[in-house]
């Protein structure tokens, strides 16, 4: 299991380019995790895919998803991350090797790539582009997540379905309680995967990196409003942005 994420502040050249001038980033000293369960949660733009990118590219992930024996790298930005890989450090108390690197942004072009190597027999037997995107999806969280390993997902609801969420859920559980070294790192805006029982969820808000609970998360508290008070909610919000 993941224990532990440091940044090495002597191998940082500079703190004024990104990835490292991100708040978050700058003020990340050691980082413990303490569930096989971790959630990244915040804002876009706080940093949250940017360092699990990170940290999936210093296990030896692919670029845009994976795992260490499949590396699909298909344009210069994946490197981006680059001055933040070389600083990380992450300490293990078991480190099997073994997982799989889901990135919602580039699953199109690692599908891509997987019918170019021809190696669709190990996804389902056939192209997953045949398939519905959800679908494509969670064939893949079926055929290669359950297992021991290190499972880091950068927001997986941009591909399914609130039902489908749910039966990630239970997927997690699943392969949690078959598996004793299997680990996920989730990154997420979705109030349902925030929900899992136990996991540790991480905020990237505010500047730093700090642990909450899940009636403190945004995404909760933003769809409880909607859903409790949606014409006032929405009465509000249209006022307030109309011309």
């Amino acid at each position: 299991m993941l224990k532990k994420i440091a940044i090495l502040r002597e191998r940082v050249k500079r703190w004024d380019s990104y990835p490292l001038s991100l708040p978050v980033i700058r003020c990340l000293g050691e980082l413990s995790l303490r569930s096989r369960v971790c959630l990244f949660a915040g804002e876009n733009g706080t940093g949250k895919s940017t360092l699990l990118e990170a940290i999936a590219a210093h296990y030896g992930f692919g670029r845009e998803g994976g795992n260490r024996n499949f590396l699909n790298d298909s344009t210069e930005s994946n490197h981006s991350i680059d001055p933040l890989v070389r600083a990380l450090r992450l300490s293990f108390d078991k480190r099997t090797g073994s997982g799989y690197f889901l990135r919602a942004e580039s699953f199109f072009n690692t599908v891509s790539h997987i019918d170019n190597l021809g190696i669709s027999a190990f996804y389902g037997g056939r192209s997953l582009h045949t398939r519905s995107h959800g679908e494509t999806f969670f064939t893949l969280l079926q055929l290669k997540f359950k297992r021991n390993g290190l499972f880091l997902l950068d927001e997986p609801e941009a591909a399914l379905s609130p039902l489908r969420q749910l039966s990630f859920l239970v997927l997690i559980h699943d392969v949690l309680g078959k598996y004793k070294d299997a680990q996920f790192i989730i990154s997420t805006h979705s109030p349902i995967l925030l929900g899992f029982p136990g996991a540790q969820i991480l905020s990237f808000d505010d500047g730093q990196i700090h642990e909450i609970e899940f009636e403190e998360t945004a995404p909760l508290q933003i769809v409880g409003r909607f859903v409790n008070e949606r014409e006032r909610f929405l009465g509000e919000l249209l006022k307030e942005t109309s011309p």
